[in-house]
């Protein structure tokens, strides 16, 4: 009896500190806060990743257009606050991670929201590829070292949950088994990702293309089986206070031009 109690008591404890945990990611919103956009300058906020794309067709819309856009980018905690007053525009890393800022930045609709470009998951390996690695198979050999994105829940990211989706696609439990065996870290964002793997020494990271193309001195992508693939899609919402010509810019994103600067890092519109 005095064990089941202890056993209680620390599942307890446990609850309590995982919730605190979740709790503390979703005290970014701040009731207080005024959004009001319109300000001449098209600000566009969201995690890392899709940023580097997203300068280059921001850079191009301003030597057409004389209108500035600002790229803001990273964990949402270093830009929340500011995004809460004066996003013009959010991009989402997945469907998942809208949802989740969705739930912070109140003035925006879930209606509203539109998918603009889609990416599959794929392994990024080491300069040269040394281990040879040509898919998943190969990372469910013992002794691979592999690095996966997760949110802990505490971040939101558009990594949380890939590597099981990539592992279990072909319906084998054995399959996640040996892939989890093998992961060495389980990092909280991409950019922690990519830390990582340089620090573990690792052979192989689930993420997106446009990490191995931005830092190909360091990566090289290797494509995913086509029976493993998952795909997931980056999409804009645009605030309903936003500068008038925050939808000529989203309309840009998703032109010729704009999908030809966006394909250089993987970004496509099938």
């Amino acid at each position: 009896m005095k064990f089941k109690h202890i056993n209680s008591l620390l599942a307890v404890l446990f609850c309590v500190a995982t919730g605190s945990a979740i709790a503390d990611a979703s005290k970014l919103y701040d009731p207080s806060i005024k959004h009001a956009p319109q300000d001449g300058v098209l600000k566009f906020y969201g995690a890392g990743g899709p940023h580097t794309a997203f300068k280059k067709v921001a850079e191009q819309y301003e030597k057409d257009t004389g209108q500035k856009v600002e790229i803001i980018a990273g964990p949402e905690k270093t830009w929340s606050l500011k995004a809460q007053a004066d996003a013009d525009m959010l991009w989402g890393t997945s469907e998942q991670s809208m949802t989740a800022f969705l739930e912070t930045y109140k003035t925006f609709d879930s209606a509203k929201v539109e998918p603009i470009y889609i990416r599959p998951a794929v392994i990024a390996v080491k300069k040269g590829n040394p281990k040879n690695i040509q898919g998943i198979a190969d990372l469910l050999k013992p002794g691979m070292k592999i690095v996966v994105t997760e949110g802990s829940g505490v971040s939101n990211t558009s990594g949380t949950g890939v590597w099981e989706d990539v592992a279990g696609r072909l319906g084998r439990l054995d399959d996640v088994k040996a892939f989890r065996k093998n992961i060495v870290s389980y990092s909280t964002g991409s950019g922690a990702s990519y830390k990582a793997f340089q620090t573990q020494n690792a052979d192989a990271w689930i993420t997106w293309p446009n990490w191995p193309i931005v830092k190909s001195d360091d990566l090289e992508l290797v494509k995913i089986e086509p029976a493993r693939a998952i795909w997931r899609d980056v999409n804009v919402v645009i605030s309903p206070l936003a500068d008038p010509n925050a939808k000529q810019f989203v309309e840009f994103l998703v032109s010729a031009q704009g999908q030809k600067l966006m394909a250089t890092e993987g970004w496509v519109r099938n």
